[in-house]
């Protein structure tokens, strides 16, 4: 069975950070989804959990802190091409997100930009060709 992640984000609006989720691509499970939180699927590996600050708030005693002003984690996803990246950050922009919190990374080789969902979680999209990045003999900045 392959290594499988589950991010788990907490969430001021389910209903809003649902409908996100879905307009960036990511397809919602019922069977782990309730009013609580929505398990937003964008493979067989990679998984986002949605929560509720109340839901959240069951699995650790720390504070949520607000991610529009303060930073915890960066979510990084890889894309099959640099069209998907600019692809992805589009559909962000459409279902809410803001744009490029992080300035655009282009080295040729490898290709990223980043987008913020509703709650202000940084997600960054990346694609980089693997056969370039390994002749150039690792003399570039590394991906997120």
């Amino acid at each position: 069975m392959p290594k499988m992640i589950f991010v788990n984000l907490p969430v001021t609006d389910l209903k809003r950070a649902t409908a996100f989720y879905e307009a960036i691509g990511a397809t919602k499970n019922p069977q782990f989804s309730d009013d609580t939180a929505s398990c937003m699927v964008f493979s067989d590996t990679i998984y986002a959990m949605l929560l509720t600050h109340a839901k959240y708030a069951e699995f650790t005693p720390k504070k949520i802190v607000d991610a529009r002003t303060s930073s915890e984690v960066l979510i990084a996803l890889s894309a099959d091409s640099r069209e998907d990246v600019d692809a992805m950050v589009g559909k962000a922009k459409a279902g809410g997100g803001s744009l490029d919190p992080t300035p655009t990374q282009d080295f040729g080789f490898m290709y990223g930009r980043s987008f913020e969902d509703p709650d202000g979680h940084i997600w960054e999209v990346m694609w980089m060709d693997v056969e370039a990045a390994t002749q150039s003999g690792g003399d570039q900045p590394a991906a997120a």
